[in-house]
């Protein structure tokens, strides 16, 4: 059973029960789920997730005035639900100001990722949130919220970054595949420098799936669940996903030339998929398969000067 789903029959098992028994009045006012960190909110837990910090758990979110009126006795409560459940028992791992699971307030809860207590206004602020902190603030699943609070705060992040901030991202990634992939990647092995050439590599990598997820209008979650969330994306998803696989696995060649070429050579087809995408979005009209180009003519639709010459630092 995956941790989703344990969450929600837990929740309905125990949870629910306890709620309607002794915080009645508030039950419609509350928002529950699991969401946050950990690969069972991505959907992506297996028997190694199962070490820490996973089993039988959930959510609860209350908004400010709920949670300084009983956010201390329903953790209480929440801390006497049985630790078993269908045979599985929470591992805890984490302290308790790192906790995943329990009663919090929905302002402290987005605070902790984004750094805002309420959905940023201005672009400086959009742009430094790190991707994988909004990927790990909207996942997983709420399994109710008759209030609303938390889901529509949840709903106005999905809504993903202001225009140009995508823009300014978009051009950003195509900057660093073209410089990292289809310039250094090579250098660096015609120098036999191999640690600059895996290098390199990883940079090509990263940036690609950061650029896959942009196009598809979705935020990337951290590095170890990068690559397997590319095969879900409907735009390219599949066809990243194996390309990377193959760029990642040892190739059965034993000629070191052959070898980087055809590293090479999956590089450029991954450039390809991606300069067609942009071509079909219109978010460029450059056929050139040097994605340094794309990334000059995507600045150009900026509207924003600012956010066109902004520096970003922490790209992920």
């Amino acid at each position: 059973m995956n941790g989703l789903l344990l969450s929600e029959r837990y929740y309905k098992f125990y949870g629910k029960p306890m709620i309607e028994k002794q915080f009645p009045d508030y039950l419609n006012r509350m928002a529950i789920g699991l969401v946050g960190e950990g690969s069972e909110c991505f959907g992506f837990d297996d028997k190694l997730s199962m070490d820490h910090d996973w089993g039988p758990a959930f959510c609860i979110w209350l908004n400010e005035q709920d949670y300084a009126d009983i956010g201390k006795e329903l953790q209480l409560a929440y801390n006497s639900l049985p630790n078993e459940f269908a045979g599985l028992s929470f591992k805890k791992r984490s302290n308790d100001s790192k906790r995943r699971v329990g009663v919090f307030e929905i302002k402290s809860f987005y605070e902790k990722f984004i750094g805002w207590r309420d959905v940023p206004a201005a672009w400086e602020d959009w742009i430094e949130i790190r991707e994988t902190d909004l990927a790990a603030c909207t996942n997983g699943k709420i399994f109710l919220d008759e209030f609303g609070e938390f889901t529509h705060f949840r709903n106005e992040l999905l809504n993903f970054y202001p225009h140009d901030v995508r823009l300014k991202k978009i051009a950003d990634r195509c900057f660093i595949i073209s410089r990292a992939g289809q310039y250094n990647y090579m250098r660096s092995v015609t120098r036999r420098d191999i640690v600059a050439a895996n290098l390199a590599e990883s940079k090509f990598i990263e940036a690609s799936i950061s650029l896959a997820f942009l196009i598809n209008w979705r935020y990337m979650p951290y590095y170890k669940l990068m690559h397997h969330s590319l095969y879900n994306l409907p735009v390219l998803g599949t066809k990243l996903y194996e390309l990377i696989k193959k760029l990642s696995s040892p190739l059965m060649i034993t000629n070191p030339i052959d070898y980087f070429n055809h590293k090479s050579e999956i590089i450029q087809t991954i450039c390809g998929y991606f300069v067609e995408e942009l071509n079909r979005q219109q978010l460029s009209c450059v056929k050139s398969n040097f994605l340094f180009d794309h990334s000059l003519e995507i600045l150009k639709c900026i509207d924003n000067p600012e956010i066109r010459d902004y520096n970003i630092k922490d790209i992920y």
